[in-house]
């Protein structure tokens, strides 16, 4: 005879799957980057991230966009016949629905709608790992929800009986949750402000190393989180997958040169980013404000790659990283083609061989390590802009060099028949200071 215990071995405890309807809208007169049906694989893959079942995908295009439930009337009948035919639980607006407009809708259907906005929102609040993530993401959240108490709590009667000089027990309700959600926002406001305090003392501690800081931005699914993981030898989670990273990872990636960087990847940016997510995000993007140096890592593979770099420069110019299509004041970026590995037509790859050589791109596969130590090198060249400094060395003094390998890039000459060394360092100003202060016998020569 089994025992419960046993045999209980062998359910399956996950969740059912959710089946859902993916709809893409064409707003009339809608002037539009990308191609429709690339849109509405983006949404599919964006519903893939939250678990959803896609048992049918679609593109409408609206003759007119009403206010009540944003498509016709006979387009809703459409709609609801084919929902109880695939027996979707959820139905995936890819397109900003107002509250009113997504009530209606899950009356007129008897199915939970989801907007783009409330679709990201979901799948940030389930990827967020660190607390600052979590606070960012749960403020973006309220102030999503606080329009759209109405839906949120229909548990509650509007209404129930009376004079009509008050309102019903749900309408106070209600009032109550406002005033919950707005002082629940000032204080994750508040420690949101302490969150950057607190990376802002992080980030002079190392600007007080003299390590360059470069960031990663990108669209999702881009290949940010593998090449960081190539770049650094990481671990970090890369999964194809949109926003697979949602959280900031900072490592030390050493140069060529010797000389160590430091390297952070980002969240990715995605067209038409809720503007709840931006300014949440904020705090998280600062170390994209506070990089010398920006990789925007392109996926070169995709068809719409061109209209995913002026979404994400778009974003980097609301953030104020680049201004009127330039770098950025003080700022390096340079655009890291990646996926070549996917290029597999020789004349296509060709082509954009000789495309990035015109425009100063690199071209990469951070699956492969094609391309990876190009990169580096050019960030090496890139932050060389220290002049060098001339330092002669003793054959006891192999502590001052390990410190000089650390810290900076060194060129040594060969020793002479005394075992002395002399070399040529290229280190920030406070790293000099430092190695006097360590090392006062030794004569450092500019």
């Amino acid at each position: 005879m089994t025992s419960n215990k046993s045999a209980s071995k062998g359910i399956d405890r996950r969740p059912p799957p959710v089946a859902a309807l993916v709809v893409h809208p064409i707003r009339p007169h809608a002037a539009a980057a990308r191609a429709p049906e690339a849109r509405l694989d983006e949404a599919v893959g964006l519903a893939l991230a939250l678990d959803l079942t896609v048992e049918n995908a679609m593109v409408v295009a609206l003759r007119a966009s009403t206010p009540a439930t944003l498509f016709g009337k006979g387009k809703v009948e459409e709609l609801r016949i084919l929902i109880e035919a695939e027996h979707a639980d959820v139905v995936v607006i890819d397109d900003a629905l107002t509250p009113t407009q997504q009530r209606n809708l899950e009356k007129a259907w008897n199915a939970k709608v989801i907007d783009r906005t409330g679709l990201i929102l979901e799948i940030f609040a389930r990827r967020a790992r660190t607390r600052e993530g979590k606070l960012q993401v749960e403020l973006a959240r309220l102030n999503y929800e606080r329009s759209r108490l109405v839906r949120t709590w229909t548990h509650l009667e509007r209404q129930s009986g009376g004079t009509g000089s008050t309102g019903g027990p749900g309408e106070t309700q209600i009032e109550l949750d406002r005033r919950m959600i707005a002082d629940r926002i000032l204080k994750l406001k508040r420690e949101l402000i302490e969150v950057r305090r607190t990376r802002s003392l992080h980030r002079s501690a190392r600007r007080r190393a003299p390590y360059p800081a470069v960031a990663l931005v990108g669209y999702t699914n881009a290949g940010k989180s593998t090449l960081f993981n190539r770049m650094t030898q990481a671990t970090v989670v890369a999964q194809d997958m949109l926003f697979a990273t949602l959280d900031p990872t900072l490592r030390q990636v050493r140069l060529p040169d010797g000389r160590p960087a430091m390297l952070s990847d980002t969240v990715g940016f995605i067209s038409d980013l809720p503007h709840e997510l931006v300014e949440a995000f904020r705090a998280t993007l600062e170390e994209v404000q506070e990089a010398d140096i920006v990789l925007h890592v392109r996926d070169i593979a995709s068809e719409d790659s061109d209209a995913q770099r002026g979404d994400v420069r778009q974003v980097l110019g609301d953030l104020g990283v680049i201004k009127d299509g330039d770098s950025g004041e003080g700022r390096i970026m340079v655009e890291v083609w990646n996926k070549a590995d996917l290029v597999t037509d020789p004349d296509v790859r060709e082509s954009l061989a000789a495309r990035a050589a015109r425009t100063g791109a690199m071209l990469v596969s951070a699956q492969t390590g094609e391309g990876i130590d190009a990169v580096l090198a050019r960030l090496s060249l890139l932050i060389d802009d220290t002049p060098p400094v001339r330092i002669t060395l003793g054959p006891e003094e192999g502590e001052a060099l390990a410190w000089l390998y650390r810290h900076g890039r060194v060129h040594v000459e060969p020793a002479d028949e005394d075992g002395r060394v002399s070399l040529e360092a290229r280190l920030e100003e406070g790293a000099i200071g430092r190695f006097e202060r360590l090392f006062p016998t030794i004569e450092v020569a500019t």
